[in-house]
């Protein structure tokens, strides 16, 4: 393979922030690898996305106690994937939350997932004898929306629209405007869509411009804080989306097999995003799900760690 595969040339240590976006709202980022948001409350905390080990969620926790002394309570997967979910065990957490659609995704492709993302990540999944034997599973579902009271702070969980998966979860605080996207949107970081709706995801983005949040959590890159940067936020997500798919599209249209579309695109793409992060990582696998989806596949086929191989030496070998 001529490029390295996924992420395995990324070994370089990111530089973690943790930054207060209200008396109540927390967010931890790391240079464009997964963030994780925490919302406290009187009486209970919540962490939404756990990060990728227990031993890597050994930090947020520290952070969350150097801020305060309740307890953490729940956590709220945002979506499935296995750099978000895997640190779970390390909170000792009363519930963890997911939409119904989320859990679907668990028994369908939870342990396929798993292999695939621990082979793609080798640096966020460096400690991964300390992630448990087996899944993450959630305590509570939900279908569509919920709330949480953390004590004098409800938190809104709600499914706006299918986008990054079939079961994307946002937290909300109306009273202070501040949105946890999770990888609905990122932020100077290369959306992954291999598990995606291409055609669904902008109308989704759509929706959580109408909360009209003044702050905001993505699922990668720093937190946004003000309003002009959430806007920016969810303009960039939509034009990555948007241009790839589209340039996907035309190609089928045109009768081009996958190779040559994905080069094609590629080349079209790389000028406009190349230095967001991962752009290399993320490009294949985007491709390919486009290509699916414009192809008559409307749902995401699985992606297995033989899976992630044969196609990454289809389109880079």
């Amino acid at each position: 393979m001529s490029k390295q595969f996924a992420s395995h040339a990324d070994l370089d240590e990111k530089v973690v922030s943790f930054e207060k976006l209200s008396d109540n709202a927390y967010a931890y980022t790391a240079e464009g690898d997964p963030n994780s948001g925490i919302i406290i409350g009187d009486d209970a905390v919540m962490v939404i996305d756990t990060q990728a080990t227990p031993i890597m969620a050994q930090d947020v926790i520290r952070r969350v106690k150097e801020v305060t002394d309740k307890p953490i309570k729940y956590i709220l997967l945002s979506h499935y994937h296995a750099v978000r979910v895997l640190g779970a065990s390390a909170y000792n957490a009363q519930e963890i939350i997911a939409s119904r659609d989320t859990y679907d995704l668990i028994v369908e492709r939870g342990e396929q997932d798993k292999a695939s993302e621990i082979g793609r990540f080798p640096r966020l999944f460096r400690n991964v004898e300390s992630v448990p034997p087996g899944l993450t599973w959630p305590t509570i579902t939900f279908d569509g929306e919920m709330t949480v009271n953390l004590g004098n702070l409800e938190v809104q969980i709600l499914q706006v629209g299918r986008g990054h998966t079939k079961g994307d979860t946002i937290a909300w605080l109306p009273e202070q405007r501040i949105l946890f996207a999770g990888d609905l949107v990122e932020y100077q970081s290369t959306p992954y869509a291999g598990d995606c709706y291409f055609r669904e995801w902008p109308h989704t983005l759509d929706t959580l411009a109408e909360f009209n949040a003044e702050k905001m959590v993505p699922g990668r890159g720093p937190a946004l804080k003000s309003a002009d940067e959430v806007r920016k936020g969810l303009a960039g997500t939509r034009a990555f989306l948007t241009d790839l798919y589209s340039c996907v599209n035309s190609g089928v249209a045109a009768g081009k097999d996958l190779k040559a579309i994905y080069r094609e695109t590629y080349d079209f793409m790389k000028p406009r995003y190349a230095d967001w992060v991962i752009f290399d990582h993320c490009m294949p696998f985007d491709v390919s799900r486009a290509y699916d989806e414009a192809t008559g596949h409307d749902d995401p086929r699985i992606w297995t760690a033989e899976r992630d191989i044969e196609m990454w030496k289809q389109l880079e070998g």
